[in-house]
């Protein structure tokens, strides 16, 4: 690698790194905008894990214009991270054009992906649309009848991207999804550190987000990644512990409001493992629907394992601002939701038990 090209990187890296603090002033001094946005590109994946209920095997991309209407309307709301992802979002055609709108708005762009399909010339790509983040999952070290994310298939890829990314590279893997060899977790983290990566570890979740319980060996494994982190954030996955070992968390979310999922249909969703609620397009979606969901308490709370969901709220957990309204009695646009006196009720309206047709995963 030429002298040219380390200094290039690092000025990105400094620049990317100042805007993401910038992120953080603006969520800590205001909580009238999106931090973080999680948008579907397309729901098709090239995959088919044993365990994700994000995917299917058939659906067309959404639409790049429809796309860059939903990233200038979600950018009129002040929004300051969008994700792009899927089902694999590399399957998207025009998926840098809707990167770039992204970036000509000053909004941070993230890509979650599988990896499969990168390529010297993919990444090169990316890196021309300026691309911020890039995350990819590894379940395993050799392919199984789980997950076919493994090293072994995706370490070439990764080796692509420590020498012509230009963009952060995170590598997350998933404790408790089943794989054959749990310990692969290690081997995973253990070479993302080699490459100059960072790398997380999620918590396998069921299909509405919530906790299932961990073997002991697998919550070791959890604590050994979560010491050997390296990067500035691992600070924000500390609730993952509790998680880990079985606990409950305490924690506000603030879901609906500080962080939206927007699926392929265009719908405004809790997170990937509460579709459904509140199910509003993100065309009709307004300020006093952001400040409404703000201040909306989710039963799902205690036992979830989102992480992007919890990172996010993290920003708001020190206000005092308690959650005194209850979601919507049934999805999409309903009757206005009412104030309750305090103390909040212990019982409110369940969204934890939508239906799913598969197992969840850990986001």
């Amino acid at each position: 690698m030429t002298l040219r090209t380390k200094l290039r990187r690092k000025r990105i890296f400094l620049w990317r790194r100042f805007r993401e603090y910038r992120l953080i002033a603006k969520g800590l001094l205001s909580t009238r905008h999106p931090v973080q946005v999680h948008m579907i590109s397309i729901r098709r994946c090239n995959l088919a894990c044993a365990y994700c209920n994000e995917f299917d095997e058939y659906s067309n991309p959404v639409p790049t214009e429809e796309l860059i209407r939903r990233v200038d309307r979600l950018a009129s709301f002040g929004t300051t991270l969008i994700t792009l992802s899927g089902g694999e979002p590399l399957l998207h055609p025009e998926l840098e054009t809707v990167i770039r709108r992204i970036r000509s708005h000053g909004i941070i762009a993230a890509v979650i992906t599988n990896g499969y399909l990168l390529t010297r010339q993919r990444i090169q790509s990316l890196n021309r649309a300026k691309l911020d983040h890039l995350q990819i999952s590894i379940d395993n070290a050799r392919p199984d009848d789980i997950s076919k994310k493994s090293l072994k298939v995706l370490d070439q890829k990764l080796q692509l991207l420590a020498y012509y990314a230009e963009f952060h590279v995170n590598i997350n893997s998933v404790v408790g999804s089943g794989v054959k060899n749990p310990e692969d977790a290690l081997l995973v983290a253990r070479r993302a550190h080699e490459l100059g990566f960072t790398s997380t570890v999620g918590i396998i979740h069921d299909g509405s987000g919530q906790l299932k319980p961990i073997a002991p060996r697998e919550q070791q494994i959890f604590d050994e990644i979560m010491e050997m982190k390296k990067s500035c954030y691992s600070q924000f996955n500390q609730f993952q512990r509790n998680i880990a070992h079985g606990r409950s968390h305490e924690w506000r979310c603030r879901a609906g409001s500080r962080y939206l999922y927007i699926c392929e249909d265009g719908l405004v969703h809790y997170c990937s493992q509460q579709r459904g609620y509140p199910a509003i397009p993100l065309a009709e979606y307004t300020k006093d629907d952001l400040h409404r969901e703000f201040y909306t308490k989710k039963s799902c709370a205690p036992l979830c394992t989102v992480s992007c969901v919890q990172q996010t709220a993290m920003l708001d957990n020190w206000r005092r601002a308690p959650q005194t309204l209850v979601p919507r009695p049934y999805p999409g646009r309903a009757p206005v939701v009412t104030q309750v006196p305090p103390p909040v009720p212990e019982k409110l309206i369940s969204i934890s038990t939508l239906p799913s047709e598969l197992p969840g995963e850990a986001d």
